[in-house]
């Protein structure tokens, strides 16, 4: 008599469990999270690409993998030289893989700034767009680009992945620096190696 209400008690103590993983909707679910995610790339022992976030939440369905970065991320981009050249900024980001192509975007949103360390440019917009295939970077939205040439402000850009072309498209109350001085000397402080000058 005791052995059947055992038998009976595991056999409803299953059932309310497979009940409770029935309600879990696996496409909302992670199968991977890591907090204080940091990665690098590397091409034929050459740093390439440094990625560091708060949080990374890896999801997969049928045709798309994507990866989401809920608490933003730092991206930094390498020259062929090994000098520091791009730092991307972001509130949040998200990385769109899709499993039966080579199509790959990162979407970065909410306080975006790019920044080319080297032409010493900045990119503030509120969504960007990275193609890795097409290897660009690109938004609508409105965007500012803070040069020591000028200031230009509008809606849309495009550029070359590293940010050393960037284009405003739509661009309106903009304006250039006409006159410059020749004998400024730019000192690149994230790859300068060697005393700092006094002033």
């Amino acid at each position: 008599m005791a052995t059947a209400a055992a038998v009976a008690f595991v056999v409803f103590s299953c059932k309310g469990k497979l009940s409770e993983a029935e309600k879990l909707d696996l496409s909302v679910t992670p199968l991977q999270r890591v907090d204080s995610m940091f990665f690098v790339q590397t091409e034929n022992g050459r740093l390439k690409l440094r990625v560091e976030a708060g949080a990374m939440e890896k999801y997969e369905t049928d045709t798309l993998d994507f990866e989401l970065f809920p608490e933003g991320f730092r991206l930094y981009g390498y020259a062929a030289d090994g000098n520091l050249e791009t730092i991307i900024v972001a509130d949040e980001a998200r990385h769109d893989k899709a499993t039966r192509a080579s199509a790959e975007i990162w979407k970065a949103y909410g306080n975006v700034v790019v920044r080319n360390v080297i032409k010493q440019e900045r990119i503030e917009t509120d969504t960007l767009y990275w193609d890795r295939a097409a290897q660009e970077i690109f938004t609508d939205c409105y965007v500012k680009l803070f040069s020591p040439s000028g200031f230009m402000q509008g809606y849309g850009m495009r550029s070359d992945e590293m940010a050393r072309n960037s284009i405003v498209h739509r661009p309106f109350d903009s304006y250039g620096v006409v006159v410059q001085d020749s004998t400024e000397v730019v000192i690149d402080t994230a790859n300068f190696i060697g005393p700092l000058l006094k002033k």
